[in-house]
């Protein structure tokens, strides 16, 4: 009995004023583990009263929550225990600066996340675009949120990224929307027939909504060409190139068959002798 009082009672001592027990080490440890079966009880309690679609945000906060806990017990302990926290703190000065600046766009990472599963910016099956990076949120995590690109490439972005970039939602309102393919036209053509064609093309697609109906602008007399926008709307926007290319093809064929023809830049070259230009340039 007498070895185990002098075993619990060893002390670690790092300095005059740090020093920890073994028994305080034992007590602290015993505290985490009782924490952790109360924070299970208390998570399977929450989780079977949410929604699923709640679930994983939950799962999500309480990850970092648990650990947060964690750490507020263990200090606590060790205080009660009669270590000098502070003195501890100091001692580490250097080391916690030193760690505190490698986290630093770690936490940032992790309360990016925290955000945006509380206001609810970015759900699971979203299509986003941040950084010129498109892809479909696959799974919204603490650090980072995974997404897939069109040609099923995994997109690992960072939280952060977040709050100093603008991000567009593209489903936000619904999965539904607008697209536009844009072509001109020669001068001189018949611009009713131009917009009856662009039409055409749009409506027979099957991926094209009939509502809202597509709709035909009429944008710009361009340098060499009359500019027309073709406006559609598709169900799915993750798959907007496909239907797009589609369209294109479709016009193509149908200015073809109707002698509509899609001009190129042209520019006129105007070559001047050497000896005029040394002229001109003296009657500067």
């Amino acid at each position: 009995m007498k070895e185990i009082k002098e075993f619990l009672n060893y002390e670690f001592t790092y300095n005059k004023n740090i020093s920890i027990s073994v028994k305080s080490l034992l007590i602290a440890i015993s505290l985490i583990l009782i924490t952790s079966i109360l924070l299970k009880l208390f998570k399977k309690y929450v989780v079977k009263r949410l929604q699923n679609q709640d679930k994983n945000k939950f799962d999500t906060i309480f990850s970092f929550g648990k650990w947060l806990v964690y750490i507020i017990i263990f200090l606590i302990t060790l205080q009660s225990s009669g270590v000098e926290i502070t003195a501890l703190f100091a001692a580490s000065a250097a080391l916690l600066i030193g760690v505190g600046l490698a986290l630093q766009t770690f936490f940032q990472d992790i309360i990016s996340g925290i955000f945006i599963i509380v206001d609810q910016s970015v759900h699971v099956g979203d299509i986003i675009e941040l950084d010129g990076k498109i892809g479909r949120v696959d799974e919204i995590r603490l650090r980072t949120t995974r997404a897939v690109t069109i040609d099923n490439k995994v997109l690992v972005i960072p939280n952060h990224l977040y709050l100093t970039n603008s991000l567009f939602n593209w489903t936000q309102n619904g999965t539904t929307t607008r697209e536009n393919v844009e072509v001109g036209v020669a001068y001189g053509s018949d611009v009713d027939l131009v917009k009856k064609l662009l039409l055409q093309a749009a409506s027979e697609h099957p991926k094209v909504l009939k509502y809202p109906e597509p709709m035909v602008l009429f944008t710009n007399f361009g340098d060499s060409a009359l500019n027309f926008r073709l406006i559609f709307t598709l169900n799915d926007s993750f798959q907007a190139a496909i239907p797009k290319s589609d369209i294109r093809f479709t016009i193509n064929k149908l200015f073809k068959e109707n002698n509509i023809s899609i001009p190129f830049p042209q520019r006129d070259i105007h070559i001047v002798s050497g000896n005029l230009i040394k002229e001109e340039t003296k009657s500067e």
